[in-house]
Order: C-alpha cells, then structure tokens, then sequence
C-alpha cells in the first residue's frame, strides 16, 4: 500500500512519507507508472507522463509460441533531492518500429534541478545534472553526472553527454568543463540551486530513502 501523503506547511503542496513534495497543480499521468525516491519536488504545471509506458521485452524465444499481452516496466524514474521545476514536461523517450511507438523507461538520478519549461526526453539522466531554464533533452539522450546544460539548449536525439561536461546551443555541443566541485555538494545547494531550497520549504537531511515512493500517493 503507498504511503499516504500529508499535508504541508505550504497548501498548495502534497508531501509524502519519504518527503517528496508535490504542487497540487501538477500533472501525473500514470501515477502507478512514476516512482520517486525520496525528497524530491515537483512545482506547479509540470507535467510527467508516466502514461507512455515502457513494453517489457518478451522472455519467450520461440518464434511459434503465441503472443501474450504485453507486461510494463515503471515508466520514469526519479531520484532524492530532484527538483522539477514549473512548466517542465517529463515523457519517456521512444523509437519507432513497424511503424508503431515503441517507449523505454526515463531514469533521473539524484540531486538533479530540471528548469522552468524544460522537455525532457532522455533515456537517463546522472546525478548532480543542472538543466537550464528552456532546455530540451531530446530522445534516447544519455546525460552523464555532473553535467550542465545551459539554458535554451537543444541536446540532439540519442546525444551522450559525458560526465563534468557543459552543453549549450541549439543544436547542443559542448562547450566546457564545468570545473572540479561543481554540483558536488550535498542537497539542493550544489550546482547553482541556491534559494530555491529555502522557497519552496524543502526539508534538509537524509531521511528514509530506501523505498520508491508510488507518485499517486501525491495526487
């Protein structure tokens, strides 16, 4: 049974058990599908479409056995301390296969800020990642620890950002070296979060991480 949220100090938040807080205004779509680790933040208008979900692959290999019905793996994924800010949008990225739409799983880590109107369509994003206001991480793009995309940045379909990198321009290239510590700090602080903790009333300190939370705890 998913924990059951609790009211905070700001009404316009849900939080849960494990201390993630959702705006009331949010959009979840295939709640059962999204799960959260713990601490994150989710403002108003985000929308995140747990719906898209992922075709588990088949286990048979038997080109004569009948087709059963598909089975679905979560559809994102999102770390501790992750903060999605107003108007982003979060979908799981797909390829095309005979024609039809074929979605795999979206995976954030830990530690991560998404920017205001950001669309986000990686296949993974690493810990300790800033994407800037505007952003678009496009299909199956892979963004590897401690990276930044700048704002307005168009990271191309299937791009691998390799870790400490800087990516700006549309469409996105790396530009630099984000510098030794960056984002490597604990909490929401590191990587440029400053203020945005002390807004939105996020609870400092570890607390339980060890269970993924059911995002429909917070609708």
């Amino acid at each position: 049974m998913p924990p059951k949220p609790r009211p905070t100090a700001r009404g316009d938040y849900l939080e849960t058990e494990t201390g993630n807080k959702v705006s009331r205004k949010a959009q979840l779509y295939g709640t059962q599908h999204v799960f959260l680790t713990g601490r994150a933040v989710i403002q108003p208008l985000v929308c995140i479409r747990g719906d898209l979900r992922p075709t588990a692959p088949s286990s048979s290999t038997d080109p004569s056995s009948k087709p059963t019905a598909p089975t679905y793996a979560t559809s994102i994924t999102i770390g501790r301390y992750t903060f999605l800010s107003t108007g982003c949008v979060l979908r799981p990225p797909y390829r095309l296969q005979q024609g039809a739409m074929v979605y795999s799983p979206l995976k954030i880590g830990d530690h991560v800020f998404v920017g205001e109107g950001c669309v986000i369509e990686a296949a993974s994003i690493g810990d300790h990642v800033y994407i800037g206001k505007g952003a678009i991480v496009g299909k199956m793009a892979i963004i590897k620890d401690g990276v930044k995309v700048l704002e307005g940045a168009v990271v191309p379909t299937g791009m691998v950002v390799a870790s400490g990198s800087v990516v700006g321009g549309q469409p996105g290239r790396v530009l630099g070296d984000v510098g030794d510590g960056w984002g490597a700090h604990e909490g929401m602080e590191g990587g440029g979060y400053e203020g945005i903790v002390e807004e939105c009333g996020i609870v400092r300190g570890e607390g339980r991480f060890g269970e993924s939370v059911d995002c429909c705890a917070a609708r």
